[in-house]
């Protein structure tokens, strides 16, 4: 069983999801539902936007934040009420060689947590397709707490939750924002551009990947 070396060494690992373990981008929905390019861009620039999205995240439903945009775009109403159901394959898959270190982390024994802002829904479809978070101790999503990185509560509640005091933790994830909440939450943090770089930050920690 693996253990952190020196007080100075963190001894579990904390991921986001997003970006870091699995890409998602509304694009690849919605590029398979509109054909014209210009039309396509305009689209996602204007009506289902990220901004839109991240409602989700923060707890809002989506049978609420669909009716709002339906009735400022009446005529997207089809294509608007296609993201719920259809929400899955807004994820084409995971991140090129991230889940291979979520692999060896976990056989190393190395204890595994995620906050991640995503809606509660939308998560509870996507968690059964991924069975890497079965490595994972405990997940705090944010649509499901109603909180979002970068607010400091989250990373307070996920300090509770997981047992990880200050030092105990390397987290990582692709926003800068998010990475220095965690380093001011009182952890060990990486941005993550990619896989290589964040299996260097993890050597560089101690833990065996």
């Amino acid at each position: 069983m693996w253990a952190a070396r020196s007080a100075r060494q963190p001894r579990a690992v904390v991921f986001d999801v997003g970006h870091v373990l699995y890409d998602w981008d509304p694009r690849f929905l919605y590029e398979k539902l509109i054909p014209e390019a210009d039309r396509l861009d305009w689209f996602l620039a204007h009506v289902v936007t990220r901004e839109w999205h991240f409602q989700h995240d923060a707890g809002r439903p989506f049978t609420e934040t669909s009716a709002e945009l339906i009735a400022r775009y009446p005529g997207e109403s089809d294509l608007i009420r296609a993201y719920g159901p259809r929400w899955l394959e807004t994820i084409p898959g995971p991140i090129p060689g991230s889940l291979p270190l979520v692999e060896r982390l976990a056989e190393a024994g190395v204890p595994l947590f995620g906050i991640t802002n995503f809606s509660a829904e939308f998560w509870a479809m996507f968690r059964p397709t991924a069975p890497v978070f079965d490595h994972f101790r405990d997940i705090v999503v944010s649509g499901a707490e109603r909180l979002v990185k970068p607010d400091p509560a989250i990373y307070a509640l996920a300090r509770r939750r997981f047992g990880l005091e200050d030092g105990e933790a390397l987290f990582i994830d692709d926003n800068p924002a998010n990475v220095e909440a965690a380093r001011n939450a009182g952890w060990h943090a990486h941005r993550f551009i990619d896989a290589t770089g964040a299996a260097e930050a993890l050597r560089q920690h101690g833990f065996p990947v």
